[in-house]
Formats: structure tokens, sequence, C-alpha cells
């Protein structure tokens, strides 16, 4: 949790399993690095930081139609961009597809192009043959 790293606590961070993720405003980041606890480096903010943006519920949250950008104090500042919007739409179905089970119908095509047909294993069989040079040819 990234207000762990921070000397206070930010409101725009959820405090419970369930809160509504609120997108941040534009330069937050240098806001939260201000704030870290002296023995937190702003790599480890970032990478954090970074996993908290590059989430689906993220992507989410900023591409509402009505989303708004939100302060450290989680105060709204202003409206996220119809640019920012369409990109958090296209990321968030892409994460939304990448991580959705296959549909049984596309099972069923990944199991039956693995069952070789009959003319591939014949072939598979013949091929694996090891010919007797004294035999006579087929």
């Amino acid at each position: 949790m990234i207000n762990a790293l921070m000397t206070s606590p930010a409101a725009i961070f959820p405090k419970k399993a369930g809160d509504p993720i609120l997108p941040f405003s534009i330069g937050l980041f240098e806001v939260l690095k201000s704030r870290l606890k002296p023995d937190v480096g702003a790599t480890v903010l970032r990478r954090a930081v970074a996993a908290y943006v590059h989430s689906k519920r993220y992507y989410f949250a900023s591409a509402q139609p009505a989303a708004m950008r939100h302060d450290f104090d989680g105060e709204v500042v202003e409206p996220v961009s119809a640019a920012d919007r369409m990109l958090a739409q296209e990321r968030f179905m892409t994460l939304k597809r990448d991580k959705e089970p296959p549909s049984p119908a596309a099972v069923a095509d990944n199991v039956a192009a693995a069952i070789p047909s009959k003319n591939e294993m014949i072939r598979a069989a013949l091929l694996s043959r090891k010919r007797d040079p004294g035999a006579a040819p087929y």
C-alpha cells in the first residue's frame, strides 16, 4: 500500500477493500515523492504508483464518462480528458480480455485442434516405422 511509504497518508487512496479508486491529478507523483518517509527511495514509490495506475480497477475508474482527477487530499481537480478516458477504456478492455477465462467454444476448438485426424495418425505411424533393409517395399 502506497500510504505505508508516506509520512502522512494520502486521502486519494482507498482505505479498505471496495472503496472507490480515484484517478490522480496530473503531477501528483511529485507531491507523493515530497511526502515520502526518509528511508524510502523514489524508485520504490515509482514502482508502487506504476502498479496502482496500471491496474484494471484504476483504468476502469479513469474510463468512466464523468471521471474526475483528484489531488493528494482526494479533492476534485479537473475532469479526465477525453483522450485519457479513451486510452483507459482501451487498456481496461485489453486487461479484461487477457484475464477472462476462455469460452467453452474456444476450449472445444482447441481440444479439437489438438486431436490428430485419422490421416495424420496413419502418416505419423508410417513415418515413425523403421524400414527393414531386406523387407519388401510397401
